[in-house]
């Protein structure tokens, strides 16, 4: 306690020996010396009225001028304000200060029992296990997530930084030593140089390890959040989203991955989650045999009733008609993590993320179904089993009972084997929901009507995603209409969205006649699938030309032609310039 007696006899206090570690004016250290006697007589706070009062004249309010001196050495982080809120001291103005009471932090209350603020760790000696060497690790994040607050809440150049700062090099330094010193074998450390992470990607990957190990829905995996806890400034900020977003090493090596959902703001949220396998392989060092998750594409290979797809576009990419996409962007909303614990709560939804919802999406041909029940897969970062309907008879004649349980069986056992969310899509589904046949009734129909029967449901009892495409939704037999939860049309586009669909799809490094006009090509009624079939068979007809140029007339005549020949083919449309 030798230096906590020099502090409150000194009277000339620039020359007290932990002077130099305050940072501060003559002024401001007597305002600490007044205080610490205070604390000496068992006061812990003291109000800062009476504090002023008692080391400055009053009379002509001399002693309002040192409220300043009070806000600086709260900006330090030697003193506290107490209040039962949490406060900003950068917000604050002095005068708010002057009915307030003030108390001595711990860090002060340490350097005047210590006489230093270094941080005190053990000897170097080698890590005896992975497990020593992941709780000096988690440390290293606590003093990150130290620093975060204080940038946020502070003054940014207060002590309170400096100190935590010397207090991580010190830290990183040990941590480096011990490693070098350790003939264990240190998973993580062994992981860092392999994939040969930077510093900040360390401590990405290490916050995200710690939320693993404390099973916490803590923010810190939020993409903000993460930025924020390695970087100094605004500056900062910028330069280091490089690191959470697509092609940097993290994500493109598949060391980490995140959800996307729509928060109640209307923008797009990222929740970050290091891969399974890597995780596996950190937390459980000691298992020799690799634990694999079965890959969806493998199994899908050894059946004959889905078709694989891995979307490529997201909603983003696909134009749509105002109200649809105001429909599919509300059901997005339904990932979100606040959204789930709602409706957990109210008994509505079991304890499990993802949506579960049974859609139609309903509209001519050509106008989108199919590319958005994609682009919306991508955007929930989901694979897609699609199946055809319209083969369900051809393929399942004399055993359409068994068969049609089998799609759904299928899909279940599948998801289960490989633990994944994929979206089930049954693209021309007429043939399931149309209205079943009554009165005089062929053997056909009676088969046909068991088929539907079986298909009601699955539909019923449905867990996850399913999205059915139709032509007609007039002709949907209503116990089905009844069992979706969501029925989107898709309209044929507008003026306005055919010439966004034109402005998407004509080829950008094509050669084209100075008087090209893509608003004239935007007049014909068009749909999207018939656009993008116009634009790739006028191509075909240029690219042959000895002087390939597109003209205006080359569309129109491909225009022409499509009209005439009444060709809409779903399976040709597609709103996307690929």
């Amino acid at each position: 306690m030798k230096t906590l007696v020099n502090f409150l006899n000194e009277k000339e206090i620039e020359k007290s020996e932990i002077f130099i570690h305050l940072k501060c004016s003559i002024n401001e250290a007597k305002i600490l010396q007044y205080i610490a006697h205070r604390y000496m007589k068992g006061q812990d706070d003291v109000l800062v009225l009476d504090l002023l009062q008692d080391l400055y004249k009053s009379e002509n309010y001399e002693h309002l001028e040192h409220l300043k001196e009070l806000k600086n050495l709260l900006e330090l982080g030697w003193l506290h304000q107490q209040s039962f809120t949490p406060i900003k001291i950068a917000d604050v103005t002095p005068l708010e200060l002057l009915n307030t009471a003030v108390g001595l932090t711990p860090a002060f209350l340490k350097l005047l029992q210590d006489g230093t603020l270094d941080l005190d760790l053990p000897e170097i000696k080698p890590y005896s296990d992975h497990l020593e060497y992941l709780q000096d690790q988690f440390f290293r994040i606590e003093l990150y997530q130290k620093m975060s607050v204080i940038r946020q809440n502070v003054h940014e150049h207060s002590l309170g930084i400096d100190r935590l700062q010397n207090k991580l090099k010190l830290l990183e330094k040990r941590i480096e030593e011990r490693v070098k010193q350790s003939s264990e074998n240190l998973v993580l450390d062994k992981f860092f140089k392999q994939k040969k992470m930077s510093n900040y990607e360390q401590v990405i990957f290490i916050a995200l390890l710690r939320e693993e190990y404390g099973s916490t829905d803590s923010s810190l995996r939020e993409m903000n959040t993460l930025i924020d806890l390695i970087s100094l400034d605004e500056y900062e900020r910028i330069k280091n989203r490089s690191l959470l977003e697509e092609g940097s090493n993290l994500l493109s090596n598949g060391i980490i991955d995140y959800e996307e959902m729509l928060n109640p703001f209307g923008g797009i949220s990222r929740s970050f989650y290091i891969v399974d396998d890597v995780l596996q392989s950190i937390i459980h060092p000691q298992k020799t045999k690799k634990v694999t998750r079965l890959k969806l594409n493998a199994l899908v290979e050894e059946q004959d009733i889905f078709e694989l797809v891995e979307p490529e576009t997201s909603l983003d990419d696909v134009v749509l008609n105002d109200k649809t996409k105001e429909t599919l962007q509300n059901l997005m909303k339904q990932v979100d993590k606040d959204v789930v614990s709602r409706l957990v709560k109210w008994g509505i939804k079991e304890k499990k993320s993802g949506i579960d919802a049974r859609i139609i999406f309903y509209g001519p041909a050509g106008t989108g179904k199919t590319m958005t029940a994609y682009s919306l897969a991508k955007s929930l970062k989901r694979q897609v089993l699609a199946f055809d309907c319209s083969k369900i008879l051809s393929m399942y004649v004399g055993e359409s009972e068994k068969n049609v349980r089998k799609i759904f069986d299928t899909f279940y056992e599948l998801s289960e084997k490989t633990k994944t969310e994929p979206i089930l899509l049954l693209n021309e589904a007429d043939q399931f929901l149309g209205a079943r046949s009554s009165g005089n009734i062929t053997g056909s129909d009676q088969m046909h009507n068991q088929m539907q029967n079986i298909f009601l449901e699955q539909i019923e009892n449905f867990r996850g995603m399913l999205i059915a495409t139709t032509n007609l939704l007039e002709n949907i037999d209503k116990a089905f209409s009844r069992r979706f939860n969501y029925k989107i049309e898709f309209k044929k586009p507008d003026k306005q969205q055919r010439l966004e669909l034109w402005k998407k799809m004509l080829p950008k490094e094509a050669p084209y006649e100075e008087s090209f006009n893509v608003e004239a090509l935007a007049e014909y009624s068009l749909t999207g699938g018939q656009i993008s079939l116009i634009v790739k068979n006028t191509a075909y007809k240029v690219a042959v030309r000895e002087k390939p140029l597109f003209t205006l007339k080359d569309f129109i005549d491909e225009i022409k032609r499509e009209k005439n020949a009444n060709f809409d083919s779903e399976k040709s449309m597609g709103f996307l310039n690929k």
